[in-house]
């Protein structure tokens, strides 16, 4: 048995017996710390539009929700991997966006709304064609073309798959499969 669950075993005779004057310490315990130093920053759909208009790279959007797990974990291991970071900052503009969120979204020039029936703004059905999952990735590469969604947790590698495949221009040009079989993940 490990050492936690003695001490609650030891705990739980304890309060049995009426002894409830004893605490317990957490020893040599560490808030997480970030190995990384450099974050992502993360836009608005507002400040990409601008951006994009400055200089024109594809927008990836981290459609998430609060109540998510593995949203939580893609942001703590995906998110936080300094190739991750370093690639997304020199070919897209990040934007995160809670689907769930009852602030009107604008994007090019359209406005959407949070849907009180579904519980959902009506960008996140529009970015996912009514495939809504969560986390999705979604790469919006310029007005001509549908966004692509790309659901699920994505570890760094599948991420590097990903984000290299739309950020090195071979969508549109590269069947996604050819891309895949022939990539080799550098990021761990």
């Amino acid at each position: 048995m490990q050492i936690s669950g003695i001490l609650l075993v030891i705990y739980m005779m304890l309060q049995l017996h009426g002894d409830t004057s004893v605490k317990f310490e957490a020893v040599n315990a560490r808030p997480h710390i970030n190995l990384y130093k450099e974050e992502l920053t993360w836009l608005t759909l507002e400040e990409a539009e601008v951006k994009i208009k400055e200089k024109n790279k594809p927008v990836l959007i981290d459609l998430y929700t609060d109540w998510c797990g593995w949203c939580k974990v893609m942001d703590k291991k995906t998110y936080s991997n300094p190739g991750v970071i370093k690639y997304i900052k020199e070919n897209f503009y990040p934007v995160k966006i809670d689907a769930e969120t009852r602030n009107a979204l604008s994007w090019k020039n359209k406005s959407y709304s949070y849907n009180a029936q579904y519980k959902i703004n009506s960008f996140a059905v529009f970015l996912t064609n009514g495939q809504l999952s969560f986390p999705t990735t979604i790469i919006l590469t310029d007005d001509n073309t549908v966004p692509q969604a790309i659901p699920g947790y994505l570890k760094v590698p599948d991420m590097e798959l990903i984000l290299r495949y739309f950020g090195d221009g071979h969508f549109g040009k590269t069947p996604f499969e050819d891309y895949r079989n022939a990539f080799s993940a550098t990021w761990k």
